[in-house]
């Protein structure tokens, strides 16, 4: 077996209470003079309020940005760099969901580094340092906490840019489940689902490996029994619970992996028409799903069978359990209330003159060539076509 290369935050807590142990990891870490990245509506409801005054009580002081956007772009990043260019910071402490902790990896990187956001997309591979980051994540789905990668969308040109490299990665991450109790089922259900896709397609990807896939297993089997209980309990603890932890261990596992097909195509679909990654992910995984399991019936079974919608292959050949996993995984988008790009508000004509670029883009990207099965322009359009009258 090849070796493989793993990559981890320093520093990981998981547990109820552990956003507050951010004193604690400071001093670990050696840092005093942090920044704080965080979105209008988290800081808004006071739920940061409790660090800024585990932070004063330490006697840390921190400056505050609300400077963010629900899905990271180019001006986002900007007006990050530009707000820790204001100060003398040794790091810089992001509270908030995927997009703020996108938006703060993506920011800390190019404020160490210096030049413009663009000069650091893939295809380009970003080792080099930037400002120290520690991440807390206020919903389940993106584990960008533990993730060496980022997304930001250039607004000019509807690009949705990939970063990805140990510059990206952040130095400690605080996962903590009592976060994410007052989230709303819509957000509940989309971060929710994104982890999902995590878990799937760095189970199937072509650069998996022995330690990514057991960390997709076990992500399956805490998302697939509890996603629903999420989004239809919200002060479910233990679904709560089972989500975060669900979603670390996806984002550690497509971390030292990588996604496929899905992400390909949709990062082209969330820039162009402006919806949120994890939704974008959750109108597509379906059909991808049914488009590559043909390819790799024994790791979509796998995936059934992590998710308990199937018996062991001993007792239920594969073809069955990829049968079920199809079937849950159209289930839960009508459970779930997810819209497919028709029922989003997508203008038909604007969607199909976006097609043939959108799917150029995809593959422009590199992503699909992991996928199981990768697929030509016209079977990418046949994918997106369909997914709309899903």
């Amino acid at each position: 077996m090849p070796t493989s290369t793993l990559a981890f935050p320093r520093i990981v807590r998981i547990g109820g209470g552990a956003s507050g142990e951010v004193p604690e990891v400071l001093k670990q870490l050696g840092f005093s003079r942090p920044a704080l990245l965080t979105g209008k509506h988290v800081h808004g409801s006071g739920m940061v309020q409790p660090l800024l005054d585990r932070l004063e009580s330490a006697g840390i002081a921190v400056r505050v940005s609300t400077e963010t956007v629900p899905d990271p772009t180019v001006a986002a990043v900007e007006a990050c760099v530009a707000f820790l260019r204001q100060g003398d910071h040794d790091c810089l402490i992001a509270f908030g969901g995927g997009s703020v902790l996108d938006t703060a990896k993506i920011a800390a990187l190019v404020f160490r580094q210096g030049g413009a956001t663009r000069d650091y997309k893939a295809p380009r591979l970003v080792d080099e340092p930037g400002l120290p980051v520690i991440a807390i994540p206020t919903t389940a789905g993106t584990g960008s906490e533990v993730s060496r990668f980022a997304t930001a969308a250039d607004q000019l040109t509807d690009e949705k840019m990939l970063f990805m490299g140990l510059g990206f990665l952040p130095v400690a991450a605080l996962v903590d489940h009592e976060l994410t109790v007052s989230k709303p089922p819509r957000l509940t259900a989309d971060t929710g689902l994104d982890a999902l896709t995590h878990a799937i397609e760095s189970y199937v990807s072509a650069r998996a490996n022995a330690f990514t896939r057991g960390q997709a297993l076990m992500a399956l089997r805490a998302i697939g029994p509890n996603l629903r209980a999420a989004y239809r309990e919200p002060g479910n603890a233990a679904a709560r619970e089972a989500m975060m932890l669900g979603a670390t261990y996806a984002g550690l596992a497509f971390s030292n992996s990588s996604v496929a097909l899905v992400h390909a195509l949709s990062r082209q679909l969330s820039a162009l028409f402006h919806m949120s990654h994890g939704l974008s992910n959750a109108m597509l995984l379906p059909t991808v799903t049914e488009f590559s399991a043909p390819a790799a019936p024994a790791l979509y079974a796998d995936c059934a069978r992590a998710m308990g919608l199937a018996a062991e292959a001993e007792a239920e050949d594969d073809a069955v359990a990829v049968a079920r996993l199809l079937a849950e995984l159209r289930a839960l988008n009508a459970d779930l209330e997810v819209p497919n790009p028709k029922a989003f508000g997508v203008p038909e004509a604007r969607f199909e003159d976006a097609l043939v670029p959108m799917a150029e883009r995809a593959l422009a990207s590199g992503t699909p060539g992991v996928n199981p099965r990768v697929p030509n322009v016209e079977e990418i359009v046949e994918i997106y076509r369909r997914a709309w009258n899903a």
